[in-house]
């Protein structure tokens, strides 16, 4: 089958187009023939060898965090899934791979795909969905009438953020360029700041949750608008020591980010906020009740453009771009 591989960590380098065998799937493993695969910037930052620290992988590899498509295969002991249901899901890392034909996912990472939704658009969403659904519901526990600030609201976490937070009943902030701004306010976004006009440090005072996706500087600066006793989640860092540990890194790992991140530890304590860093991790169970919300229109996609399976390079450049409003996805060229 075609895979799209790095061979090396490497910042401008492109992806290489490979041959490599089908994947032969364990007992708790479905195969997925791949119909379309979102494209993230957590595969140009793996690209880049910036997550090598925490994600250590072995070379070459297959990126691609997001995938739909149809089950054309199913180990001995998978329960949930049958052949030809058409699926999405987010690998867990080290198991990740969707840049191709297909790919073997354990059945606990897959979800049933949304029915009112097209390839493209489910594969749009596990990633983001995922990280919007841990940060606002897992750690956060996002109530009616408190207020959250959303960075960077027209990116692909911020489409689905801004509308999961309101449909928990939340007040929503959030960053973006005016142009962007009739969207958001569709997607239920309450307060609209143009970044390029505006400091939400001015504006926001109070809030009870962020959702940081930028630099240190704008991080710190959001610790200061929210009120004592508030959580902000970053992910984009720093990571922490504690994540280090939740995810099994070497003791020396635990020291690094506990380093790198001891400043903002230090001044979300000093203002008595909660901090953690957050890297989303797959999780089937949590994607089904998102395929719940899809199906009722709580969350709709938002997808920016479609690009065909050869041009993966170019969709990846996009994203890196930074110009994406929502999602970018790979549809799987024709046979």
């Amino acid at each position: 089958m075609k895979a799209f591989r790095i061979n090396k960590y490497d910042k401008k380098g492109d992806l290489q187009l490979a041959d490599v065998p089908v994947p032969i799937i364990k007992d708790n493993e479905v195969l997925v023939e791949i119909h379309a695969s979102g494209v993230n910037l957590l595969d140009s930052k793996i690209k880049s060898g910036e997550f090598k620290l925490i994600l250590p992988y072995k070379l070459p590899l297959t990126l691609g965090h997001d995938v739909a498509g149809v089950i054309t295969q199913v180990g001995g002991q998978v329960k949930k899934f049958k052949v030809g249901d058409e699926v999405y899901s987010r690998p867990a890392d080290h198991h990740i791979g969707t840049f191709a034909d297909y790919i073997a996912i354990n059945e606990k990472d897959v979800a049933l795909k949304p029915k009112n939704l097209t390839m493209e658009e489910a594969a749009s969403i596990p990633l983001v969905a995922l990280t919007a659904w841990q940060a606002l519901v897992e750690i956060a526990h996002l109530k009616k009438d408190q207020k959250v600030f959303i960075q960077a609201g027209s990116g692909g976490v911020g489409t689905i953020a801004i509308q999961l937070a309101k449909h928990l009943g939340a007040t929503v902030a959030t960053t973006a360029s005016e142009k962007s701004f009739g969207m958001l306010k569709n997607l239920g976004a309450d307060v609209l700041i143009d970044y390029k006009k505006e400091d939400f440090e001015s504006i926001l005072k109070d809030y009870d949750v962020v959702l940081n996706s930028q630099d240190n500087k704008t991080l710190e600066k959001s610790l200061r608008i929210l009120k004592p006793g508030a959580t902000a989640i970053s992910i984009s860092g720093p990571p922490t020591g504690d994540f280090a540990k939740a995810i099994g890194a070497p003791w020396f790992v635990k020291l690094i980010l506990s380093l790198i991140s001891y400043g903002i530890r230090k001044k979300a304590k000093k203002l008595g906020i909660d901090y953690s860093f957050l890297l989303m991790r797959a999780d089937g169970r949590q994607l089904q009740e998102i395929s719940k919300l899809i199906e009722q229109i709580a969350i709709k996609p938002v997808v920016d453009k479609v690009f065909p399976f050869d041009q993966t390079n170019e969709a990846l450049k996009y994203v890196e771009s930074g110009h994406a409003k929502g999602k970018v996805v790979v549809r799987k060229r024709e046979r």
